[in-house]
C-alpha cells in the first residue's frame, strides 16, 4: 500500500481543478449580472438557442419523403403542447416521446 498517499494525493488535486474549473466562471462573471446586455441575452437566448438548434436539426430532412413525417409530427406535437401548457419540460418530452413512437413503429424501415 506505498501507493495511497500518492493516489489521495492525486485525487485531492483532481477534485481541486475540477471545482475550480467549474466555480471560475460564476466568480469572472458575477459582475456583469446588473449589465443590461446581460439581462436581454437572458431573456432572447433561449428561444434563439431553439431556432438556431431546430435549423440544425431539420435542415437535411427529405420534406417530400415518408421519413420526414416523424420528425414533422413531432415538431407539431412540441409547438402544440408549448403554445397549450406553456410548459417546456412537458413541450420537450411530449414530442420527443410522438418522434420515438413514430420512428421506431410506423415509419421503421
Amino acid at each position: 500500500m506505498p501507493d495511497t498517499p500518492y493516489l489521495l494525493a492525486a485525487v485531492a488535486v483532481s477534485t481541486a481543478i475540477t471545482w475550480a474549473l467549474r466555480a471560475l466562471p460564476f466568480a469572472a462573471l458575477a459582475p456583469m449580472r446588473a449589465s443590461a446586455t446581460v439581462q436581454y441575452l437572458s431573456t432572447r437566448m433561449p428561444a434563439g438557442v431553439m431556432v438556431i438548434l431546430l435549423a440544425y436539426c431539420l435542415r437535411d430532412l427529405p420534406v417530400t419523403h415518408s421519413r420526414a413525417i416523424a420528425p414533422l409530427a413531432a415538431l407539431a406535437v412540441t409547438i402544440g403542447l408549448h403554445l397549450w401548457r406553456r410548459n417546456a419540460l412537458l413541450s420537450i418530452l411530449g414530442g420527443t416521446a410522438v418522434h420515438v413512437i413514430l420512428a421506431t413503429t410506423v415509419f421503421a424501415h
